[in-house]
C-alpha cells in the first residue's frame, strides 16, 4: 500500500489530505474517509480500513482529509459552511484527478453528521455511505455530553471555548446555533436511505446508541449494532467486524 500527503488548493483554502493506494494514476473507485470532531487525516481507523480494502481491490484508493480547524488545517474558527465547502472540494478532486467513476463515503461521528448534511443539501454523490457512530444529532452531542456548565456560561457571554479529543477546536455560540438549525431529524433522505448504513457500538460513550437507532428507524436507514463497541471501536476485533460490514454493504465485488 502506498501512502502520500497532498493539499487541495482551491478557492482560497488548502485542504490537507492523505492518500492510500498504489502507483496507479487513475482509480475506478475512491472511498472518501471523514474523521470525527477533534480528529485528523492520520486517523488509525482510516489506515486500517485502507489496508483491508486495498488488500482485496486494486482499482480502489482511499482519501482522508482534515476538516476545517482540525489536524494541520489553517482555519481558526469552525463553521458548517466551511465543512460543506471542504467536502465538496474533496469530492470534485477525487473525480477529476483520478477519473473515479464511483465514490464511496466512510465517515465517523461528526464526519457522519457532515456527510448526511451534505447529501441533504447537494444530493448524494456516493454509490454507498457507511457511517460509524454517526453524531446524527451533533448539537445534542456537544450541548449535552461535551460542554460543562462553566463552558456553557462562557458561550452565553459570547466567549469561545475549546473542545475536542486529539485536538482542541475553538467553538462559539454561533457555531452551536448553526448546528441546532441544521438538525438532521428534520431532513428527508428519501431514496438515498437505501444507500446508507449506520453502524453503532452499544457502549458508545459519546453518541447515544438509542439516538442513532431511533434516527435509523425514522429515516428507513439500515442499522447494525456492534455489541460492546465504544465510540472509537478501540477493540481491534470489533473494528474488524465494522469494516467487514462496511465492505459487504459497499458490495465492491
Amino acid at each position: 500500500m502506498k501512502t502520500s500527503y497532498f493539499s487541495i488548493n482551491e478557492v482560497g483554502v488548502s485542504i490537507r489530505s492523505k492518500f492510500y493506494g498504489t502507483d496507479a494514476r487513475t482509480y475506478k473507485r475512491i472511498v472518501i474517509f471523514s474523521h470525527g470532531f477533534g480528529g485528523h487525516k492520520d486517523n488509525k481507523s482510516a489506515e486500517k480500513f485502507a489496508e483491508k480494502i486495498l488488500s482485496k481491490y486494486k482499482d480502489i484508493a482511499v482519501i482522508s482529509f482534515d476538516w476545517p480547524c482540525h489536524g494541520e488545517d489553517a482555519i481558526k474558527q469552525l463553521a458548517l459552511s466551511d465543512c460543506d465547502k471542504y467536502l465538496g472540494l474533496v469530492i470534485e478532486y477525487a473525480k477529476k484527478t483520478y477519473s473515479a467513476e464511483e465514490l464511496y463515503s466512510y465517515a465517523t461521528s461528526f464526519g457522519g453528521y457532515l456527510v448526511l448534511k451534505y447529501i441533504h443539501e447537494h444530493g448524494n454523490p456516493f454509490a454507498s455511505v457507511a457511517l460509524r457512530c454517526a453524531a446524527v444529532k451533533m448539537y445534542d452531542v456537544i450541548n449535552s455530553h461535551m460542554i460543562t456548565e462553566d463552558e456553557r456560561r462562557l458561550l452565553s457571554k459570547g466567549k469561545p471555548i475549546m473542545l475536542g479529543f486529539d485536538k482542541k477546536i475553538k467553538i462559539t455560540n454561533a457555531f452551536l446555533e448553526d448546528l441546532k438549525s441544521h438538525d438532521l431529524s428534520d431532513y428527508d433522505f428519501g431514496d438515498d436511505a437505501d444507500n446508507i448504513i449506520l453502524i453503532q457500538g452499544t457502549k458508545d460513550e459519546v453518541v447515544s446508541p438509542d439516538m442513532v437507532s431511533d434516527f435509523a428507524d425514522d429515516k428507513n436507514i439500515l442499522y447494525i449494532s456492534v455489541e460492546g463497541a465504544d465510540h472509537r471501536f478501540t477493540d481491534p476485533l470489533k473494528m474488524d467486524l465494522a469494516i467487514k460490514y462496511i465492505l459487504e454493504f459497499f458490495d465492491l465485488s
